[in-house]
């Protein structure tokens, strides 16, 4: 059988990091919603997402195919019933579309499909702050789905650890001198992975493939590094996606940043306001400030994003891609995408320059800024030029 996520309509509220990637590659736990669905789905599994992304993540489809909602992710109950999904039948929650079988995706409704409600719970990302704020039931599903049947390398000498059954450590990870308290959630510690001298870590806690946690660092929350991150200082319930770096003193909590970005030292964010009142978001969807449900709340950083040192992000502060912020002063609770400056105002972050610091940044770490990469850049410039023009 052949299965494609699609974005659906998440994809809005998920933005800056749906501008560019679908739905089905946000990572959450450990893995990205497309890693998990892939390993527990015996088929090929693409996606279906806005054409201009298309390119990068290219949808591969059949004469049949299984369509599902990317802003679910799965568990073995899920992945079994979509398994025995046949043509014309769809797997309903809570009045949602959650997958369905079909010759073609469907666009005349769903009142001709035989319907199945799924009866477990699910975790469904529809909103930014559900990446790090469901980051715990997502990293322990993923913990148990990594692990499963399989031994971890031996704890280090020198390594203090409580609850050890709780920890796993892939093959060729060098930890040096830490402590990893897993008594709260599991610690995944990724291949060839390092974590330097000196680091307190309280689960759960994820490190994925070559990632590197500098000396003395302090990670406790829920917090997941993707790979290839470098991260030190302070993090409290976090999601880096990969190719991040916040690699010196310094608090984050309750925050994600998307891919190839880079906090300067000694970089801070609150996450609570002073009067402890809900926090607010700014919401591409909405053209506006919405409510989170959340009294803890912190930074929202799109890809290609960088900020100078002792920066500065207030409460509930949502950053766009290829922003670079510096300066004095808390600068806006939103920064439009491509914008350069601070708190004393903001220039257009030109195209061109920005290609360019992106390219160097991929050169610098052995990566390879793709021509499909560049197409995805000039398209979000396009998209979110009214943000500009508005600020």
């Amino acid at each position: 059988m052949n299965y494609i996520l699609f974005d659906g309509p998440a994809r809005n509220a998920l933005l800056p990091f749906t501008y560019t990637r679908p739905v089905a590659e946000i990572r959450i736990g450990i893995l990205t919603i497309k890693e998990k669905w892939s390993r527990l789905l015996s088929g090929k599994v693409s996606v279906r997402t806005e054409e201009y992304l298309s390119a990068k993540f290219p949808e591969v489809s059949t004469d049949e195919n299984i369509y599902i909602d990317a802003s679910f992710l799965p568990d073995q109950d899920l992945a079994a019933l979509v398994e025995q999904l046949k043509a014309g039948e769809a797997i309903t929650s809570d009045g949602h579309i959650v997958a369905y079988n079909a010759a073609r995706e469907e666009t005349s409704g769903f009142s001709a499909y035989r319907k199945k409600e799924f009866a477990g719970q699910l975790i469904r990302i529809e909103n930014t702050w559900d990446i790090f704020s469901k980051n715990k039931e997502a990293l322990h599903r993923d913990f148990d789905l990594v692990t499963a049947g399989r031994k971890s390398e031996p704890i280090p000498e020198g390594v203090q650890v409580i609850a050890p059954e709780n920890i796993f450590i892939e093959k060729g990870a060098q930890l040096y001198f830490t402590t990893l308290n897993a008594s709260d959630g599991p610690i995944y510690i990724g291949k060839d992975t390092l974590v330097m001298e000196g680091c307190h870590i309280r689960g759960g806690f994820a490190l994925c493939e070559r990632s590197i946690v500098k000396m003395g660092a302090k990670i406790y929350g829920a917090t997941t590094v993707g790979p290839y991150c470098k991260v030190g200082g302070e993090i409290n319930n976090s999601v880096l996606f990969s190719y991040s770096n916040k690699g010196h003193e310094g608090f984050l909590g309750n925050s994600v940043l998307g891919e190839w970005c880079n906090l300067g030292a000694d970089t801070n964010n609150s996450n609570m306001k002073n009067n402890y009142d809900e926090v607010k978001l700014w919401s591409y969807a909405k053209a506006s400030a919405v409510k989170t449900g959340l009294q803890f709340c912190g930074l929202m950083m799109g890809d290609y994003s960088k900020c100078g040192i002792n920066t500065m992000f207030n409460t509930g502060t949502v950053v766009g891609v290829n922003t670079n912020i510096y300066g004095s002063g808390l600068p806006a609770n939103f920064v439009p995408d491509f914008s350069w400056g601070g708190a004393g105002g903001f220039t257009e972050y030109l195209l061109p320059k920005a290609i360019a610091a992106a390219q160097r940044a991929a050169l610098r770490r052995e990566a390879v800024f793709t021509e499909a990469d560049g197409h995805i850049l000039e398209r979000v410039f396009e998209d979110t030029q009214k943000w500009r023009d508005n600020s």
